[in-house]
């Protein structure tokens, strides 16, 4: 099992906020077996500075609740470095709401979707979406969480 490191800068005032050792559990549940040491750098921000992130990265208007850079260092280098997070506090708290979902099961799946982000997955067309929603719902599973896309239709 990996070893995740979370390096945490917190611009929220949004209230309550996981902690540092639910972050790394759940960034830990989703690299798995596939790197023995990563480092994920995450900041967790509210709607005006994830708005801007939003629009300034994907040209898209308004907060979204997570954001995945992953990085471009060489693999030669040899550093445990994944990547960036960005994840917008009040927006995971009010999808949590109208899901009708714990805010802690919530904060955990964005956490495992965005570091799958990280490891390379994505759902850009059906097939990937179907392959990524699967691995979301094996991992939180194993740590105890329920599928996040039961309530789907």
């Amino acid at each position: 099992m990996a070893r995740v490191h979370i390096d945490l800068i917190n611009n929220s005032n949004s209230k309550p906020l996981p902690g540092l050792s639910d972050l790394e559990l759940w960034a830990t549940a989703a690299v798995g077996q596939q790197r023995e040491e990563a480092e994920i750098s995450l900041l967790i921000v509210d709607e005006a500075e994830g708005a801007e992130l939003n629009q300034q990265w994907r040209n898209k208007n308004g907060p979204t609740n997570v954001l995945s850079f992953p990085s471009d260092l060489p693999a030669e280098l040899g550093l445990p470095l994944l990547g960036d997070l960005v994840i917008c506090a009040p927006v995971v708290a009010k999808e949590a709401l109208e899901q009708k979902k714990s805010l802690s099961s919530h904060w955990a799946h964005m956490v495992v979707h965005g570091t799958l982000h990280l490891l390379g997955f994505d759902h850009i067309d059906d097939d990937q979406a179907e392959e990524m929603e699967s691995l979301e719902t094996d991992i939180l599973a194993r740590i105890g969480y329920p599928d996040p896309y039961q309530d789907r239709e």
